[in-house]
């Protein structure tokens, strides 16, 4: 059987353009969850994985190879977990696939581990112009934290994470909340005990 995993960071983005090249005979697993968090430790990553080891899927297409992860470590360890369970990996936007004619197919090797690389350390600068950005609106005093000795109500702390409060209704882990969010584990804590 085939399968199609799709990834999107958060519950705003669409995943039409993902689903748009998926075929009658492909059952669909998607994930609303931030590409920093391991493949193997998601939703439907997992169940994705597990459908493979129980041999009900053994074809897998994703439009990108970034919707499998941001790291190349996570992504390298993907393709190894698919290729030794004998599974075709069909990135769309490249038009290649993992095996041809049921060997390993190398040129897919080099071009993957090529686009993971350029993945990671695209999310490296996108973190990098994040802090520098914050650095810059501190120096013009336009970015500020609340003022020492004030205290904040739980109404008023609550309406800055209504991102947060959302995916921890939906059932997510402090944890993953916490990397999808781009906040820290205790605020996310601080969060939950306040809802």
């Amino acid at each position: 059987m085939k399968a199609r995993y799709v990834r999107v960071s958060t519950g705003n983005q669409k995943t039409a353009r993902q689903e748009a090249r998926q075929s009658n005979d492909e059952k669909i697993f998607v994930d609303i969850i931030s590409g920093a968090i391991p493949f193997n430790e998601r939703k439907q990553g997992k169940e994705l994985m597990k459908a493979v080891e129980n041999g009900k899927i053994d074809y897998v297409s994703v439009s990108s190879i970034d919707r499998l992860g941001r790291n190349l470590f996570d992504i390298i360890s993907t393709l190894e977990f698919f290729r030794e369970n004998k599974v075709v990996l069909k990135v769309d936007n490249l038009g290649i696939e993992s095996m041809v004619n049921g060997e390993e197919n190398f040129a897919f090797k080099l071009i993957i581990s090529v686009m993971a690389s350029i993945s990671e350390m695209e999310r490296l600068n996108l973190l990098e112009r994040q802090r520098e950005g914050i650095a810059i609106a501190k120096a013009k005093g336009v970015y500020k934290g609340r003022e020492k000795g004030t205290v904040e109500s739980d109404e008023d702390f609550l309406s800055k994470y209504k991102e947060v409060i959302k995916y921890l209704k939906k059932g997510f882990s402090i944890r993953n909340t916490a990397k999808i969010c781009n906040v820290s584990i205790t605020t996310v804590q601080k969060v939950k005990n306040k809802i």
